[in-house]
């Protein structure tokens, strides 16, 4: 029996549930839209999974045996998810959705973004609750332990298959400093600036001592002069402000303070040049109206924006 189960058709599941509903063969194939003969051979095919006491035949009918009752009775709590799902998808109403949504963003494009982001997702769902969060060492067993319903980072950052992702944006990086900066005022060259203290955001999704940027300056032997690390925009503006201390970021910090300026990157790889947001959610939840709904609202929100001018 083990070995029919394995290929057994759900359709006959809900032959065989109709069938003892009905208690009539004809019955069967009216409602359920099928010939006849149809039914016979799914009948057949039922007597071959589970014997041939399924049902005797009467004459304006058939009469289910208990097996035939209990099986109809399982198949159709086995069925109900199934179509508790399809339910969900028709019903899918973003206006009414009064769920809750946790999204998990790398701090920076929380800091950043946040503002707008919520903006645009409870417009999309105006009745649900959102929890925005920063990405964590833990979020991404959050995420594959569905917790986490969306997340937002950088395209770099490494995640295994099960996370569905797709491209969201392309932020451009400059050297920010203060205006009129004695060093990036006249040069960007690397010998120049190679000695500058850097300021940084510190991210909790960042493995290892340095990241791509403090490379660069490993591989023209100077160690980065790290001046300050944090999770505060208003301190690393602050520091930028007031000392000649640099960082590698985009033109979306100088709304933060009008004393800051943008200047032009030192040689280095055309990759570093752009930084690729992407958007992602479990594979196991690709084509769900919710996530497809949050992940147009994410990307509609980005599709808005234009980075501000780097001068």
């Amino acid at each position: 029996m083990e070995k029919n189960l394995d290929s057994l058709d759900l359709n006959l599941l809900r032959l065989l549930k109709v069938v003892v509903e009905t208690r009539n063969t004809s019955l069967t194939a009216e409602k359920l839209g099928i010939s006849q003969t149809s039914v016979s051979r799914g009948m057949a095919k039922l007597r071959e999974t589970f014997g041939d006491q399924l049902f005797i035949r009467k004459a304006h009918g058939v009469e289910p045996s208990e097996l035939a009752e209990k099986l109809a009775e399982a198949a159709e709590n086995m069925l109900i998810p199934f179509t508790q799902v399809l339910e969900a998808y028709q019903d899918f109403e973003p206006e009414e959705y009064s769920g809750n949504i946790v999204i998990a963003c790398d701090l920076t494009l929380l800091e950043v973004f946040g503002q707008g982001l919520y903006r645009s997702l409870s417009e999309a769902l105006p009745k649900a609750n959102f929890k925005l969060i920063y990405w964590q060492q833990s979020s991404l067993q959050g995420l594959l332990n569905r917790e986490i319903d969306y997340m937002l980072h950088y395209t770099m950052l490494q995640l295994p298959q099960d996370i569905y992702t797709h491209h969201l944006s392309d932020i451009v990086v400059n050297l920010v400093a203060r205006k009129n900066h004695p060093i990036l005022s006249e040069t960007s060259d690397w010998e120049a600036i190679k000695h500058i203290p850097l300021v940084k955001y510190a991210t909790d999704s960042s493995i290892g001592k340095y990241d791509i940027y403090d490379e660069q300056f490993l591989a023209r032997g100077a160690e980065p002069n790290i001046a300050l690390v944090s999770h505060s925009v208003p301190i690393m503006v602050d520091k930028l402000v007031n000392s000649d201390a640099m960082a590698f970021n985009s033109s979306y910090i100088l709304r933060h303070n009008d004393q800051l300026a943008c200047y032009s990157l030192p040689i280095m790889p055309e990759e570093l040049k752009t930084i690729s947001i992407s958007g992602g959610y479990l594979q196991s939840k690709r084509g769900y109206p919710l996530n497809q709904h949050l992940h147009q609202a994410v990307q509609n929100f980005f599709n808005s924006i234009v980075q501000p001018d780097n001068k």
